[in-house]
């Protein structure tokens, strides 16, 4: 789930605290270019509204997914470990290439690149939903993951373009943050009405129409950005994102199997492991070594923010796993369709979104250190607590209050955590850190689902060959336990990791939440 707050700082720096510039408005840093907005608020409101449609429809892809996915297990023959792929083949190439989707931008006229992504997230869309096989699927998901990589940056840097700073660009931003905060909902409550009263390929099929009506909308209502010459960093986007797809791959591959045989010690899964680390630690060369690189390796030279990427790692693992395995108890174990299991979830999206409006004022009074530690220390509380559910347990008190005490903890982190990864940052770093803050999240979610459904997968096999009368809800369920227990433990990770060190001071924090 990507995280958006409020508005971000506009005009002259107060005394004491930096000039800062809308974190994620510039990809890389670069000073905004003059406003070209289209003549008349008429041309302005249109603008608003292909830019938060675009940004409504990437956020909702991943969640709208996630409800159809018992329903294309059971079409296309998907295994456990294998399901997982539809949701983090979809976020390696999402979160591998966004900073390269961004820097393309700056090179090539953000415009230009936000048609080129819509277009071709709607065409990866239509292939995905035609999809008869699992490997026609997965790729049209990895496809729609870079098509979104060079969509998003460009859609929120945009806003910077179109509107006059100011009133205007404020509304905008808020518009945008809205967007992405209903993106939640819509994905849980679209997804299910879809799979349940058309077909699971209507998750897909339906951002065929929209996509291509945006991507011909911004032709109309969008002014084209100033190109900055700079180099793009192909190398470091190649081996950063096949690196991190490789260890997803062989992190997953390791899972005991239903032959009840572990795949650690395959010749494949060491291959993918090792090719993982080559790739790495190339990727890590590069980026120290060349002039423009795409992750310049000083932003984690300072302990909070890199505080930040680890603590945000281990929340957005939490966060995959929990739902990606909540889903498939509610609709396998608990018989759900896809509309009621959607519809589940709305608890957490609804405190979610209060407990962050309250966090956003908290945070100028009391800090970010003692509301992260507090929403650190009761995200586990939550998520064990959904561990507990089990075949005979009610929605209220197996589902619904633990959803709201973790969502209460999420809420509570997401604000400050945003807010002290752009304290005392230069503006030449803001655009990279608030990327990174929203590829993170989707690597983070991926490596989390990889490593987690390992085991969680491990256990259902093991299971279903042990038990004298074997029942794949009833061992899915002890799947599902594990799960939920590890995404827990991540969380107090997260916690240990936020004590050690966010040592950020109140008055160094932004006046106002940053979108990122």
């Amino acid at each position: 789930m990507s995280i958006d707050a409020t508005r971000p700082q506009e005009g002259p720096p107060r005394q004491g605290r930096r000039a800062q510039s809308p974190a994620g408005i510039l990809p890389d840093g670069a000073a905004p270019s003059a406003p070209a907005a289209p003549a008349g608020s008429r041309h302005l409101g249109l603008a608003l509204v292909v830019i938060s449609m675009a940004q409504l429809m990437l956020v909702l892809d991943e969640l709208i997914v996630n409800t159809a996915l018992p329903h294309i297990q059971h079409a296309l023959g998907f295994s456990g470990t294998g399901l997982e792929w539809i949701v983090t083949g979809y976020a390696i190439t999402f979160g591998g290439l966004l900073m390269l989707g961004g820097r393309a931008g700056d090179i090539l006229g953000r415009r230009r690149m936000f048609i080129a992504g819509v277009t071709a997230f709607a065409l990866a869309s239509l292939l995905a939903g035609l999809a008869t096989t699992q490997a026609w699927l997965i790729a049209g998901r990895a496809l729609q993951g870079a098509a979104a990589a060079v969509a998003a940056p460009a859609a929120l840097s945009l806003i910077a373009v179109t509107f006059p700073e100011g009133t205007q660009r404020n509304r905008a931003l808020g518009v945008y943050a809205a967007m992405t905060g209903m993106g939640g909902a819509v994905g849980v409550i679209a997804g299910g009405l879809l799979t349940t009263y058309a077909s699971w390929r209507w998750v897909f099929f339906v951002n065929v129409p929209i996509g291509l009506l945006l991507a011909a909308g911004a032709r109309y209502v969008l002014p084209e950005s100033q190109r900055h010459p700079r180099r793009l960093d192909l190398p470091g986007a190649i081996t950063g994102t096949a690196g991190f797809a490789l260890l997803v791959y062989g992190l997953t591959r390791g899972a005991t199997g239903p032959d009840g045989i572990s795949h650690w010690g395959d010749a494949a899964t060491l291959a993918s492991l090792a090719g993982a680390a080559a790739a790495l630690i190339a990727f890590v060369l590069i980026e120290a070594r060349t002039a423009e690189p795409l992750l310049p390796l000083r932003i984690f030279a300072d302990r909070t923010r890199a505080g930040v990427y680890l603590i945000l790692l281990c929340l957005a693992a939490a966060f995959f796993g929990f739902f990606f395995f909540l889903t498939q108890f509610l609709q396998i174990v608990w018989g759900y369709s896809p509309l009621k299991g959607g519809l589940a979830y709305l608890p957490f999206i609804g405190a979610f979104v209060v407990v962050a409006g309250i966090s956003s004022k908290l945070v100028s009074r009391v800090g970010a250190r003692p509301l992260m530690i507090t929403g650190a220390a009761i995200a586990p509380v939550g998520l064990f607590w959904l561990s507990r559910i089990h075949e005979g347990s009610h929605y209220l008190t197996g589902v619904a209050l633990p959803l709201v005490v973790f969502a209460m903890a999420a809420g509570l982190i997401f604000v400050p955590l945003t807010m002290t990864l752009v304290a005392g940052i230069s503006d030449e770093d803001s655009g990279v850190a608030s990327s990174m803050f929203n590829a993170g999240q989707q690597v983070g979610g991926s490596l989390g689902l990889a490593i987690i459904g390992s085991v969680a997968w491990t256990v259902v096999n093991n299971k279903l060959r042990s038990a004298a009368h074997p029942s794949y809800p009833g061992a899915l369920w002890s799947g599902v336990t594990v799960a939920l227990v590890m995404a827990a433990c991540a969380c107090l990770l997260a916690l240990v990791i936020t004590i050690v060190t966010i040592r950020v001071r109140r008055e160094d924090l932004p006046d106002g939440p940053v979108v990122m």
